[in-house]
């Protein structure tokens, strides 16, 4: 046995447009619900999305660029010093969907020249070496200071002003 359903013209503009309101309004009850639940998913990891409203103000931590005035980012609480010491911290970064990881020797990413910088030296049992506030411009005389230390083995960068985790730099 076959089936054959049939579906009559609409003629009517009216029944026309409303049905394509109707449309309209449950795709964007769809969307509407995704999202709700991706915002669920992200408050179940303490973390919530933001939108950019100022440049520079929301830094991505993954790709260390400032994001535009209008992109969506995720606030996120994140461990960047899991030590077994009194210096393991964490704190919130913000993260933007897509981004590749900046990779690179010797060079300072633009976003860290614009702020005033907080440089923590670790050693081997991440206990503090040493600390010292830069501004952005002034990055690499830090870094080289305190990498003369023989005991420093490896540099955290925050952004001094709200204290959150930027970089972290490792002899090359």
């Amino acid at each position: 046995m076959q089936i054959v359903v049939a579906l009559k013209p609409i003629a009517n503009r009216k029944t026309l447009l409303l049905l394509l309101v109707l449309l309209l309004i449950a795709g964007l009850v769809g969307a509407w619900r995704v999202k709700q639940r991706a915002d669920q998913q992200l408050a179940e990891r303490a973390a919530v999305r933001r939108v950019a409203a100022t440049k520079p103000g929301f830094p991505c931590r993954i790709s260390l660029t400032d994001a535009e005035v209008g992109d969506e980012v995720i606030l996120i609480h994140y461990e960047h010093h899991a030590v077994d010491s009194p210096f393991r911290a964490s704190h919130a970064i913000y993260v933007r969907k897509g981004e590749q990881q900046f990779d690179a020797v010797d060079r300072v990413p633009p976003m860290l020249r614009s702020r005033l910088l907080s440089v923590r030296a670790f050693d081997t049992d991440g206990m503090l070496a040493d600390a010292d506030v830069a501004d952005g411009t002034d990055l690499e005389t830090l870094i080289e200071r305190q990498f003369a230390n023989p005991q420093t083995q490896y540099l955290h960068i925050h952004f001094a002003r709200p204290g959150c985790y930027a970089a972290r730099v490792d002899r090359a």
